[in-house]
């Protein structure tokens, strides 16, 4: 009678473990690919990035780096990898007409470019972010991981 009262509560924690650690093909999933380079706002490339709400790619990361201005002091970096159904070659977001949202043709997931945020599913999870580290008095900043 014991056994069954200390094996019951075991298969439902194992069971509830296992269930909870499944995603659909989340950041988990997006390659863990080295990032680490520095961006000259004065550099023509990027004049986009001189205003609030600009935005770049660059090559780099898993399928390339959306670069994203938030805010005067703040740069986001974002894989282009879409987090739903990664191992599609066609998971890639880009930026909409809006430039509010990013968006992946292939599985129609978008996501808020102010946060990398899911906005519309089938996506669950945001879409990866690389550290950034403004520099505003060098008019540079660094993307790394």
């Amino acid at each position: 009678m014991h056994l069954k009262k200390t094996f019951f509560p075991i298969v439902i924690l194992f069971t509830l473990f296992t269930f909870s650690c499944q995603d659909d093909d989340g950041n988990n999933n997006i390659p863990l690919v080295e990032v680490n380079f520095i961006v000259q706002l004065n550099d023509p490339d990027f004049i986009n990035l001189k205003t609030i709400g600009g935005w770049v790619y660059v090559t780099g990361g898993s399928r390339g780096i959306l670069l994203f201005r938030s805010d005067q002091n703040i740069i986001k970096a974002y894989d282009r990898h879409c987090t739903f159904q990664s191992s599609n070659t066609c998971a890639l977001v880009s930026v909409d007409p809006t430039n509010i949202t990013a968006t992946d043709d292939c599985c129609g997931s978008s996501f808020l470019l102010l946060n990398g945020s899911v906005s519309r599913p089938p996506a669950n999870f945001p879409l990866k972010q690389y550290n950034t580290d403004f520099q505003a008095g060098r008019n540079s900043f660094r993307v790394f991981n």
